[in-house]
């Protein structure tokens, strides 16, 4: 897995965007993301749609290399942490859980998190039902948009399409920003992009070498 950064203040504190679909906000030592999904491969194979059995594990694997070389002491997950409940792809996060026993785990719970999760108690992770204030940040899954606070979000799954050369053009997922809020794009690989979503907007997006803030 390549690495890529970019680093900007936003706030008075740092924060690294990476081509990983994550954040990293330096002065908590936490890692951001939002919309990993987990359940939802094996909620398609269940209904009949062959989807591989590895996306999972590969979004862990990347999860798990960016924990390593941030050194990270939390993870922030701003929503959508689970898709469907518990199935096999649940079992696929315990074992890696099992694996990070020191890492502080937080949900902000979003439109998939189920309202009684009885079966997260055992791993550890700390639960906010709606919204959760770090300063000088509020954590909310569905995007807000106030003048009196800055807000890091997903669910949209923001993605935008970038020109290159010889008239070729690449759809990218890609970090929305304006002046009060940050959208995350949706950490899991097997997730749709909403190109609409960053009309109008700063967005940072990675290619291969190359980073766009368009």
């Amino acid at each position: 897995m390549t690495l890529q950064t970019l680093e900007k203040t936003i706030q008075n504190q740092t924060l690294v965007f990476t081509n990983q679909r994550a954040l990293f906000w330096h002065e908590q030592k936490a890692i951001i993301i939002s919309d990993l999904h987990i359940g939802k491969t094996a909620y398609f194979r269940k209904n009949g749609i062959p989807i591989p059995s590895d996306i999972l594990e590969k979004d862990l694997k990347r999860l798990a290399v960016l924990i390593e070389n941030f050194d990270a002491e939390q993870l922030l997950i701003v929503g959508d942490f689970l898709h469907a409940g518990k199935n096999k792809d649940f079992e696929i996060f315990e074992a890696w859980r099992s694996k990070n026993l020191t890492l502080k785990i937080i949900l902000i719970k979003g439109n998939h998190d189920i309202h009684k999760a009885d079966f997260l108690k055992h791993l550890d992770i700390t639960i906010f039902n709606d919204f959760l204030k770090l300063d000088p940040f509020t954590f909310i899954h569905e995007p807000i948009d106030s003048e009196n606070q800055f807000s890091i979000s997903g669910h949209l799954h923001p993605g935008v399409t970038v020109k290159l050369e010889k008239r070729k053009t690449v759809r990218l997922p890609c970090f929305r920003v304006s002046d009060n809020q940050l959208i995350l794009p949706a950490f899991s690989e097997f997730t749709g992009l909403d190109t609409k979503s960053c009309e109008d907007f700063d967005c940072i997006a990675f290619n291969d070498d190359l980073i766009f803030e368009l």
